[in-house]
């Protein structure tokens, strides 16, 4: 849990299997890191198994740490991304979310900022509702929800991913297309704009 001495932080959650939405994570943190008075943690989540004896370590051997509810309870905003399974979010962070109901009651996530990113390997693959289905459940914990104005000039120039409802990237059917830069920029932006609502609101607080 952050204690009132440390610095206000934003946290990237994400679940990646081949690696697509872990690039818009990195990209996502950077734009917030450009934020004076704001840390910024990269966080994900472990894959879930069919079969019941299955664990994970509890760190992962490469890659991003995995997330807890202290990392998410003491987080002063929260940006947070999936690849799409079928126009949702993937098991593995419905799986977190669905573990943070005490969170939910003490209310320890009410009126911080937050935001959501995704990847898809179709065009109209579902970009839009899989982020609405990760919005969703952080309405249920009174975040403020937050997306890309039009401001944005990338929002009208992307050919991949990126809408009013936050980051994204189409990777194509075989998954090699990469993120392209008006796609990185719109990561960036968001971080960035959550991390300056999260540092504001936190000022206020203090």
């Amino acid at each position: 849990m952050k204690s009132a001495t440390d610095s206000p932080y934003l946290l990237v959650l994400y679940y990646s299997r081949n690696g697509a939405t872990r690039t818009l994570a990195q990209h996502i943190a950077r734009g917030a890191a450009q934020v004076s008075g704001m840390d910024v943690r990269v966080r994900t989540v472990p894959p879930v198994s069919a079969v019941s004896e299955a664990t994970a370590p509890a760190i992962p051997e490469e890659g991003d740490v995995y997330c807890t509810l202290d990392d998410l309870e003491g987080c002063s905003g929260l940006v947070i991304g999936s690849p799409t399974r079928f126009g949702n979010m993937a098991a593995p962070l419905k799986y977190f979310l669905d573990q943070t109901g005490s969170l939910w009651q003490a209310g320890a996530l009410i009126d911080k900022p937050a935001a959501a990113f995704t990847s898809t390997s179709s065009l109209h693959g579902g970009q839009e509702t899989t982020l609405q289905t990760m919005l969703t459940p952080l309405l249920h914990h009174g975040m403020l929800l937050v997306g890309l104005p039009y401001t944005e000039s990338g929002l009208s120039e992307t050919r991949g991913g990126g809408s009013p409802y936050g980051a994204g990237h189409w990777s194509g059917s075989d998954g090699a297309r990469r993120p392209d830069e008006t796609e990185l920029q719109l990561c960036r932006a968001l971080g960035r704009r959550v991390a300056e609502l999260a540092h504001r609101l936190a000022i206020t607080k203090a």
